[in-house]
């Protein structure tokens, strides 16, 4: 069978069986190529060179293991996988962290424009990944910036050992660094730019979200009762941890407009995306001293 053949009756399949496109795709037909891509090792930039391309019958036997357990178990592709890929670089992934999608990796393509203006001396120099997960996000900044240092903190212990793997994988032993820490308490250092995507869903949010991210640890996601209240704790804390111009970027998901009530005094700057994203919101370090 050609490989746009199957990927196109893949993409069939997984619509009849109304499985849910929400970690890092938003459609079956993006879906189907990340897993038959992923699966084969593939080249993603040479999918037109692909599509004729002939399946072996091994290869069909592999891809239709990973379908079923994709179908029946509603495991995501990610994890299916083993991989993931963030901001244009590839990262180990499993059941250790959530799985990368944060609409950040724009910012970071972007090199924070217009929150850090171009050229070295307005580069941040200190970066925080705060409830990094697997570090993709942490990682992605210093690979976007050769200069800056890394830190990666989360509470969760095997999370960090999955973000120490991503850094490894990347070679980055020398200029990023995880550490185990909840939220601020455990750290030392302070930052130009602290990136934070913490767990925003509540309780009754996440009873009723589809089986895939029954596969994600609870921890990365439970944000407490409105969803914000870890979100809330940290805006408390940031001020203290953030050099003088330097920016907090935080995301808060569909819980935006609870974290707004509960700090009506600030002025928050939603960020736009162009690829699709929203409830992310940029505080400077001078609005942080401000909250109480």
């Amino acid at each position: 069978m050609r490989l746009q053949t199957y990927i196109e009756q893949l993409a069939g399949r997984l619509a009849a069986a109304g499985i849910h496109c929400g970690h890092g795709v938003d459609n079956v037909h993006d879906e189907a190529v990340f897993l038959v891509f992923g699966a084969l090792d593939l080249d993603f930039h040479r999918s037109i060179r692909q599509q004729d391309r002939e399946l072996g019958c091994d290869e069909i036997e592999r891809l239709e293991q990973l379908v079923r357990a994709r179908i029946e178990q509603r495991i995501p592709t990610a994890y299916l996988l083993g991989k993931a890929w963030f901001a244009g670089h590839e990262f180990i992934c499993d059941s250790r962290a959530l799985i990368p999608r944060s609409p950040i990796a724009e910012l970071i393509g972007n090199g924070f424009e217009p929150l850090f203006k171009p050229g070295l001396a307005s580069e941040p120099g200190a970066v925080l990944d705060l409830c990094c997960g697997g570090g993709c996000i942490g990682i992605a900044c210093a690979l976007r910036f050769p200069a800056c240092r890394v830190d990666l903190a989360d509470i969760s212990g095997e999370a960090l050992e999955l973000a120490r793997e991503n850094i490894r994988l990347h070679g980055l032993e020398e200029r990023v660094s995880a550490r185990q820490a909840d939220l601020f308490e455990g750290l030392n250092g302070r930052y130009d730019l602290i990136l934070a995507n913490p767990p925003y869903v509540s309780p009754e949010e996440i009873a009723q979200l589809p089986d895939e991210y029954g596969h994600e640890p609870a921890l990365g996601l439970d944000g407490g009762v409105d969803g914000v209240d870890i979100a809330e704790r940290l805006l408390r804390q940031a001020a203290k941890r953030l050099n003088p111009g330097g920016w907090l970027i935080l995301e808060t998901g569909y819980s935006a407009g609870e974290l707004e009530n509960r700090f009506p005094e600030t002025a928050f700057l939603w960020l736009e995306f162009e690829h699709g994203g929203a409830g992310v919101c940029a505080l400077t370090a001078e609005q942080l001293r401000e909250i109480p």
